[in-house]
């Protein structure tokens, strides 16, 4: 029969309690066991005598007999001083798992992600100001422009109005005092077109003063 030094859980829900047993290595953990050869409490601090208790006696005699101590219990042996605890060499202790892996390669690769759009921005060619510049000068000469032909449109518009006064006068001169309407329009369309109203005028009259006579 193959036989094992190991824990047997007892106690509460999160109050744990341990016993230190012998019993057979096919039976289930908290079990039927053999002997019971110390206890451990793992509420108490570790400098607490009352922590481990281990009848070293007891412990000697499975030992020689083929007993095999659980990882645990092989610890607390090495500290009684019963049987040294051979040193475990685990090269993978305190390493990352897959997934931590995972996780800090897609960190990685996020911020080399980052670096290289940061890289290409700075790259970048920036604007030519001359466009601008050129623009300048043409935007000036508009608004230079502009309030010469304000004023252009204005000295225009004055002439108008006094080339409109000059023939409203003229036509009133060369309009004699019986002339129709038909004749003043007439009169004042020769006189806008700068006829010679003023030489046919008498001539008219004198033709109307022959008809009249005759």
């Amino acid at each position: 029969m193959a036989t094992s030094i190991r824990l047997s859980r007892g106690g509460s829900k999160k109050r744990p309690y341990y016993k230190i047993v012998v019993a057979d290595s096919r039976s289930p953990r908290d079990g039927r066991f053999i002997e019971r050869i110390g206890s451990y409490n793992p509420l108490l601090a570790k400098d607490n005598p009352e922590r481990v208790k281990l009848d070293a006696d007891r412990a000697k005699h499975w030992l020689s007999v083929g007993a095999q101590p659980s990882d645990r219990v092989a610890r607390f042996l090495d500290a009684a001083g019963v049987k040294e605890r051979a040193a475990r060499n685990n090269p993978s202790k305190g390493l990352p798992g897959e997934k931590a892996k995972e996780r800090a390669e897609e960190k990685a690769q996020k911020l080399a992600d980052a670096e290289e759009a940061a890289a290409a921005a700075a790259a970048a060619p920036a604007p030519e100001p001359e466009a601008v510049e050129d623009a300048a000068p043409e935007v000036a000469a508009e608004e230079a422009a502009a309030p010469e032909a304000a004023e252009s449109d204005a000295t225009g518009s004055v002439k108008s109005e006094e080339t409109a006064e000059a023939v409203a006068e003229a036509v009133a001169d060369e309009v004699p005092a019986d002339a129709t309407a038909e004749d003043a329009t007439a009169i004042a369309e020769e006189v806008a077109e700068g006829g010679p109203v003023a030489e046919e005028a008498p001539a008219e009259e004198a033709a109307g003063e022959e008809k009249a006579e005759g």
